[in-house]
């Protein structure tokens, strides 16, 4: 994607197609838009850092809270933003089987009773066998470092999905 294309976007159009880089955080995009014009999209990512970064813990929180359970009620209502499911999708939490689902519900449950927010990973960057034992080891954690792993686990997802979207933008020019 042409960075030019980018800081020419309007401020919706820049919201509408960075808001969810940051799963359900369209805000982040909102707040940055400011910034232009970017050098790339690494400068646009740097900023999206800078902001999370930025935040009070109760803020990353908030972040942290607008992602969905794994496996979880969203999955199974089809609620999930496209993002999220195809991120599951690839991670194999889609063809959980009911005990696996029932599995990852008492595994969330449990981590969110313990750290008032959802498990966040990469699932593009895992399996289901690696989720589940992630999941059991963090919940060994305290919560401002469980926090701060969750925080690093949204920068991976982020950045993802801001490549995604210059790979898109490649491909429907081809």
């Amino acid at each position: 994607m042409d960075i030019s294309v980018v800081n020419a976007l309007t401020y919706e159009e820049f919201v509408n197609l960075f808001g969810n880089v940051v799963e359900k955080c369209p805000i982040i995009s909102a707040a940055i838009w400011s910034h232009r014009p970017f050098k790339d999209l690494a400068d646009i990512e740097a900023h999206i850092m800078g902001f999370i970064h930025s935040l009070p813990d109760s803020g990353k929180e908030g972040i942290l809270r607008c992602h969905p359970d794994l496996a979880g009620r969203d999955l199974q209502s089809g609620t999930l933003t496209r993002e999220s499911r195809e991120e599951q999708s690839q991670a194999g939490m889609t063809t959980l089987d009911s005990a696996e689902i029932q599995h990852m519900y008492r595994l969330n449950s449990k981590y969110k009773e313990r750290f008032g927010f959802p498990f966040v990973i990469c699932a593009r960057l895992n399996n289901k066998a690696d989720i589940v034992r992630q999941l059991n080891e963090r919940l060994k954690n305290d919560r401002a470092a469980e926090r701060e792993r969750a925080i690093e686990e949204v920068k991976k997802i982020c950045s993802l999905r801001l490549n995604n979207i210059v790979l898109s933008d490649i491909q429907t020019k081809l």
